[in-house]
C-alpha cells in the first residue's frame, strides 16, 4: 500500500512540474516586443525635390517598405526592405525571435546570412540558413510580403 501511495504522488509530482515548465514556444516570448512596424510602404519625407532645384536626370526612386510579421514557430520575424529602382539596396530585420539566449546565438549567426542572400539574389528565393529554419522561413515570408507591397505600391 506504501508503495502505490508513493508511486501515485511521485507521479503527480512529476506531471505538476511537467506542465508548470515553460518553453519557449509557450504563450508571450519573453523579450519580443508585441508591436510591429505596419506594414507596407514607409513614407519618404525627403522623396519630393527642393524647389528651385535645377532638373536633371530624374532621380532612381527609392522606396522603403515592411513585410508583414511572420509570426513563427518561435517568434514573430518582419523585414524591412529598401528599394532603389528594380535593385534591393537594403534589408533590416525589423522582428526576430529572442525568447532565450539559443534564439540569440543561432540570429546573430543567421540574420546577417540572410541579408548577404537576398543582397545577391535580389528577390526572396534565397537558401535560408541551417539550423535557423523557422527563422529563415520567417525571414522569407515576410521579405515576399514587403517585396509585393513595394511593386505594388
Amino acid at each position: 500500500m506504501r508503495r502505490i501511495t508513493l508511486l501515485i504522488v511521485s507521479t503527480l509530482a512529476a506531471l505538476v512540474l511537467l506542465f508548470s515548465y515553460r518553453t519557449s514556444t509557450g504563450g508571450g516570448l519573453p523579450g519580443t516586443t508585441s508591436a510591429a512596424a505596419a506594414p507596407g510602404v514607409v513614407p519618404d519625407a525627403s522623396a519630393a525635390p527642393p524647389a528651385g532645384s535645377p532638373s536633371r536626370k530624374p532621380a532612381v526612386r527609392t522606396t522603403t517598405v515592411n513585410g508583414t510579421v511572420a509570426q513563427t514557430r518561435w517568434g514573430p520575424v518582419q523585414i524591412q526592405a529598401t528599394i532603389a529602382g528594380t535593385k534591393i539596396t537594403q534589408v533590416r530585420v525589423l522582428q526576430h525571435p529572442t525568447g532565450n539566449s539559443h534564439d540569440d546565438q543561432i540570429n546573430a549567426y543567421a540574420l546577417p546570412k540572410l541579408r548577404q542572400q537576398v543582397l545577391q539574389a535580389q528577390s526572396a528565393r534565397i537558401d535560408g540558413v541551417s539550423g535557423a529554419t523557422v527563422t529563415s522561413d520567417g525571414y522569407r515570408q515576410s521579405l515576399q510580403a514587403a517585396l509585393d507591397a513595394a511593386h505594388g505600391g
